[in-house]
């Protein structure tokens, strides 16, 4: 038997982007009741207007527990995007500031490993700490293409060459997307994310530094990576930025990548004329 789940509303809280609130939606669909924590800075005021909310900095870490206790949330999810911050310009309140020796290591190493630090924080003050994906399951990518067109045989082989690339160089804690066009890595994703990876490629096809055509974005999660709070994700902000750059289509592993707006994804890729596909790990080894 499944355990029941725990009483009270679950607590989202949340980045930038229109996941947060698309998540929020579908639990309320279920009849779960929603406590939603936009960070401030990074979420949009515009987006929470009407909608009862708490807006926090990302390090007042006392603030939010007191918040989530007031609320009854025992379940925490963290949701869309979050630039990293620099550790020396962030405000910290009391309790933030007796974490610092913890937060301070977590720093010192890539997006993985600083989140691992904060979700040992949660978990040290009793909050369970839930996946987007475990909680809204229909947010993940379905194996198989979400729209018209197919990969051709010249796009799986470099699907299979970024994947190969990504199981490697997510052992460092690097990246989860890369763009490969002929068996060539043309971009690796770094600290400005998908979108600027994405505007990189097309900014060196317009000045000629990149001469091949097509391409493929490929994104997967790291192998250690702890998949409550970070998975993958695309959207059709990820679709336009594919089309700019020239790009034929994008792969990403099926179960394991979040989709933002499942509704618009599939129109903008026939619009944009490129595959979208969801396969699982070996399917193109």
């Amino acid at each position: 038997m499944n355990a029941p789940e725990p009483e009270g509303p679950i607590a989202l809280i949340c980045g930038a982007g229109s996941l947060p609130l698309a998540v929020a939606d579908l639990l309320e669909k279920r009849g779960r009741k929603v406590a939603l924590f936009p960070i401030f800075g990074t979420a949009r005021t515009e987006d929470y207007a009407g909608r009862p909310h708490t807006f926090l900095r990302i390090v007042q870490i006392g603030k939010l527990k007191s918040a989530l206790r007031a609320a009854g949330c025992r379940e925490v999810v963290l949701i869309g995007s979050l630039t990293r911050p620099a550790f020396w310009r962030m405000r910290f309140d009391w309790d933030a500031l007796k974490a610092v020796p913890k937060l301070s290591a977590g720093f010192r190493g890539g997006d993985d490993h600083l989140l691992r630090a904060v979700a040992k924080l949660f978990e040290q003050e009793g909050f369970i700490l839930r996946g987007a994906h475990e909680v809204a399951p229909q947010i993940l990518v379905p194996k198989g293409t979400l729209a018209s067109r197919q990969p051709l045989d010249s796009d799986r082989e470099d699907i299979a060459f970024g994947l190969d690339y990504l199981s490697t160089a997510g052992r460092f804690d690097i990246g989860q997307a890369v763009v490969v066009a002929r068996r060539h890595i043309l971009a690796v994703e770094a600290a400005e994310g998908t979108d600027g990876m994405l505007a990189r490629v097309a900014d060196m096809r317009a000045s000629g530094r990149v001469r091949s055509r097509g391409g493929v974005l490929v994104k997967a999660p790291k192998p250690q990576q702890d998949r409550r709070i970070d998975l993958p994700s695309i959207g059709p902000t990820t679709i336009e930025g594919a089309a700019r750059a020239g790009l034929t289509g994008i792969a990403v592993v099926a179960d394991e990548t979040i989709m933002a707006e499942p509704s618009s994804l599939a129109g903008a890729a026939d619009r944009a004329a490129i595959f979208v596909i969801g396969i699982k790990p070996g399917e193109y080894a």
